[in-house]
């Protein structure tokens, strides 16, 4: 941990986390290491979390429906009065990108960790970023904006030529998104991309941009202070995806040569200070398969997949974060930041892979982690806790780190097969078939691996002396 023990001449005094699950938990035990009292909002639904047990002070909310009651900025601002929590960690999703939230924040003094509002409009609005990578020669995939000729979007479109990737400006986790291989198909498809950005988002402006066959998906994380400087911690791949949704990342990626390692994290690292970025962030990019790569998009947040470049820096991410909000310059340059190894991430979530990936409810029944050297697992869940509908499936995140990939590899898998979830369905053995697949093993990562591979990554039928066996070791 590179934080120094807060004292009282740190303006961060206490901490309300306005989020729940696997990140809460995981931002309250820093807190913790840190010496800073935390406060954590709830919903009646999240009542027997695990992170409203680990809380210092916890203080229910209330709204039409749990997740309306997370995403209500009085109900923070609220929770911090009540509290004293002069800080606000908003982990991510909910109201983590939410410029106008930060703006209440700052009119109410108190401080947001994580960067200005100003940045978190400009990068949050896929238009206005794609504009600002235009502006400064970054490379961007050839694309059309709707707005700047509504009439003429669906021609300027086809001109690009197929296939083509449809967005909703305001997008995110694969809400709004249309591949089109077929031109005839563009105007229907265009009006599903916006039916999809209003209802998501309340925006139904689009872009058009040529789709980049199995492309790979490279994000680099970089943390910046207030007084400008800035470094990067290197690249993760999460080319491993469901419908545009991450199921295993990785750090660092296995695509890339020492050459093409420096120049992606070097043009990442030029774009933060002419964005006049500050905190944590990650500049996310697209590899083609002939080594090109172009500006996806910047998340200005913390990453769920951040646990693996933790692993490989030894630096603490929360701790960097509260760091650089508190007004502190970073204690690192760019040298001290060595690749120690490999980290892998699998996320577990509630649904059942054999049956179309559909959600699962219930109550945890049994709960077992693995444990062991090079083992991490970040989760929310108590046994005994229900799982409801009403927020993401993710349960948890299991991350491995070893002395290379293969390693880490290895150990994702003992850990997995060691790890027991009872009382709902969840993609444990699914991520094992991932993980032994020759594909993944080789490294030949694409952002449709799952889609390519989908009959191979099928359960095998377990006949009734093996499930026999398997239930008398549970």
């Amino acid at each position: 941990n590179t934080f120094m023990t807060m004292n009282n001449e740190n303006k961060i005094k206490k901490v309300l986390i306005a989020n729940r699950g696997e990140i809460a938990v995981r931002i309250i035990r820093t807190l913790k290491e840190v010496n800073i009292p935390s406060v954590l909002i709830y919903h009646a639904e999240d009542a027997g979390s695990l992170g409203v047990r680990e809380s210092d002070e916890t203080i229910e909310i209330f709204g039409d429906t749990p997740v309306a009651s997370y995403i209500d900025p009085e109900n923070i601002i609220k929770a911090c009065r009540k509290s004293g929590a002069n800080a606000v960690h908003p982990g991510y999703g909910f109201l983590s990108e939410n410029s106008a939230f930060v703006r209440q924040l700052e009119e109410e003094e108190i401080i947001f960790i994580g960067p200005s509002a100003d940045i978190i409009q400009l990068m949050g609005d896929k238009i206005s970023a794609r504009a600002f990578m235009i502006k400064h020669g970054f490379p961007i995939v050839p694309s059309v904006v709707e707005e700047d000729d509504p009439a003429s979007f669906a021609e300027r479109a086809k001109e690009i030529g197929t296939p083509l990737l449809l967005k909703a400006a305001a997008g995110g986790g694969g809400k709004g998104m249309r591949i089109v291989r077929d031109l005839t198909e563009l105007e229907s498809q265009i009006e599903q991309a916006r039916s999809e950005g209003l209802r998501y988002f309340g925006d139904g402006r689009l872009f058009c941009e040529r789709y980049i066959e199995k492309p790979r998906h490279i994000e680099v994380q970089i943390l910046a202070d207030q007084q400008g400087n800035c470094i990067h911690l290197w690249e993760r791949e999460c080319s491993i995806q469901r419908r545009f949704q991450k199921v295993i990342e990785e750090a660092p990626s296995p695509a890339l040569n020492d050459e093409q390692r420096n120049n992606i994290c070097q043009t990442a690292l030029e774009i933060a200070p002419k964005a006049e970025y500050s905190n944590a962030g990650t500049v996310e990019f697209i590899l083609a398969q002939d080594g090109a790569f172009y500006f996806l998009e910047m998340n200005t947040r913390l990453q769920v997949e951040h646990p693996v470049t933790e692993y490989i820096t030894g630096l603490d991410l929360v701790a960097e974060q509260i760091r650089v909000a508190n007004g502190e310059a970073l204690n690192k340059q760019q040298s001290d930041i060595q690749i120690n190894g490999h980290a892998i991430e699998c996320r577990i979530n509630a649904e059942d892979p054999d049956q179309n990936f559909m959600p699962s409810l219930g109550k945890v029944a049994k709960l077992r982690m693995a444990q062991g050297a090079g083992i991490r697992f970040d989760t929310g869940l108590r046994e005994g806790q229900e799982v409801g509908s009403a927020f993401d499936p993710m349960l948890g995140k299991l991350i491995t780190h070893g002395s290379n990939r293969q390693q880490a590899t290895s150990r994702a898998l003992r850990a997995l097969q060691a790890t027991i979830l009872l009382g709902l369905n969840c993609n444990i053995d699914y991520l094992q078939r991932i993980l032994k697949h020759p594909a993944f093993i080789l490294g030949e990562l694409h952002t449709h691996f799952i889609d390519e591979f989908s009959n191979e990554l099928k359960a095998e039928e377990i006949d009734d002396t093996t499930l026999a066996q398997i239930l008398a070791i549970v």
